[in-house]
C-alpha cells in the first residue's frame, strides 16, 4: 500500500493530501476543519492572510474531540502574514496571536506566505527561532522563487524545509521545484486544482475515464506522482472523499506527459504585482489588514 505521507529534511512527517481553507470566512472553515478530520484529513492549511484561523481552531478543537483524535494526529500549518515581516519581534508576537487563534501552542508547520521584499531574512531570523524553541515543528516559505530561495539560503542558518508554490497542470515552475528537490525541500502545491479551469479538458477527462476517477482526481495524483504536498480545497464532503480517494491507482508515463503538455506557466497571481514585492515602505499601505488579496 502506498504511503500517505512524507518525510520532511529534519524527519518531521507530513500527509501527502490536505484541505487547504483560502478564501472561506471563519465559520465555513470551522465546518471544513471538523468535516475534513471527520473523513481522514490530518493536514489542515491557513494562514493569518485568510483571516479565518479562529474558525479553524474552533474547527480543529471540535473536530478532534468528534473523532477521539489528539492535537499531534494532526499536521497543522498557518502562515507569517506580510504586514508582520521584517522586525524579529513583531514577528514573533504576531505568531504567538496566531497560536491563540488556532487554540494552541505550537504549529507543525510554520510558512513566510510571500518573499516581502528586503524583510524575508529578518523574518526567517524570528521563524528559526520559533523552530528552535518549538512552537513550530518545521519552518519553510511560499512563493519563493530560486532567487528567493539562494538569497534566503546564503543567510539562513536552518535551511526552510517546505516551498508551498502555485502547481498545477497550468504551471509548473521547473527551475524552482528543480531547485527545491536537488535541496530536499519538500514542494507543496497550492490551487493544485487550478481554480477548476480545466475540469472539462479533454484530455484529463479521456484519462480519468479510463480509471473511473474524476477529472480532480487524475490532476491530484498527477501531482502526486511529482513528490508533491496537495492541499485542494473544498466545502463539499463529497468532494474531500474523492479528494483524498487517489492513492488506489497511478498515471503512466504517457499519460504524465499527455497533462504535462497542457502548461501555460502563467501565474493567477505573482507578488511582483504588489507593491511589497520592490517598495518596502509602501508594504503597510496595500496589507494593513488581512485579507486583501
Amino acid at each position: 500500500m502506498e504511503k500517505q505521507i512524507v518525510t520532511l529534511s529534519n524527519g518531521v512527517k507530513m500527509p501527502k493530501v490536505g484541505l487547504g481553507v483560502w478564501k472561506s470566512t471563519n465559520d465555513e472553515a470551522r465546518q471544513m476543519v471538523e468535516d475534513a478530520l471527520s473523513n481522514g484529513y490530518r493536514l489542515i492549511d491557513t494562514a493569518k492572510q485568510y483571516g479565518n484561523e479562529i474558525g479553524v481552531g474552533e474547527g480543529l478543537a471540535q473536530g478532534l474531540k468528534k473523532n477521539g483524535l489528539k492535537r499531534q494526529d494532526v499536521f497543522l500549518t498557518t502562515k507569517i502574514f506580510n504586514g508582520d515581516q521584517g522586525d524579529y519581534n513583531r514577528v514573533r508576537m504576531a505568531f504567538n496571536e496566531q497560536l491563540e487563534r488556532l487554540q494552541t501552542d505550537y504549529v507543525d508547520l510554520l510558512l513566510l506566505h510571500w518573499p516581502v521584499y528586503n524583510k524575508y531574512n529578518e523574518s526567517w531570523r524570528a521563524l528559526q527561532a520559533i523552530y528552535e524553541e518549538g512552537q513550530a515543528r518545521a519552518i519553510g516559505v511560499c512563493n519563493f522563487d530560486v532567487e528567493h530561495m539562494t538569497k534566503l539560503m546564503d543567510k539562513a542558518i536552518t535551511a526552510p524545509m517546505v516551498n508551498q508554490i502555485e502547481f498545477n497542470p497550468r504551471i509548473h515552475q521547473p527551475e524552482t521545484v528543480a531547485f527545491c528537490q536537488n535541496h530536499q525541500i519538500q514542494l507543496e502545491a497550492w490551487s493544485p486544482l487550478g481554480n477548476g479551469k480545466l475540469l472539462d479538458n479533454p484530455v484529463i477527462k479521456k484519462i480519468a475515464e479510463k480509471y473511473k476517477k474524476t477529472v480532480a482526481q487524475v490532476e491530484l495524483r498527477w501531482e502526486l506522482q511529482q513528490g508533491l504536498v496537495v492541499i485542494p480545497k473544498t466545502t463539499h464532503v463529497a468532494r474531500m472523499k474523492e479528494n483524498m480517494d487517489i492513492f488506489d491507482f497511478e498515471l503512466n508515463a504517457d499519460e504524465m506527459e499527455a497533462i504535462a503538455e497542457l502548461d501555460e506557466e502563467k501565474h493567477a497571481i505573482w507578488y511582483d504585482k504588489f507593491k511589497w514585492s520592490g517598495n518596502p515602505d509602501g508594504i503597510d499601505d496595500y496589507i494593513a489588514t488581512p485579507g486583501n488579496y
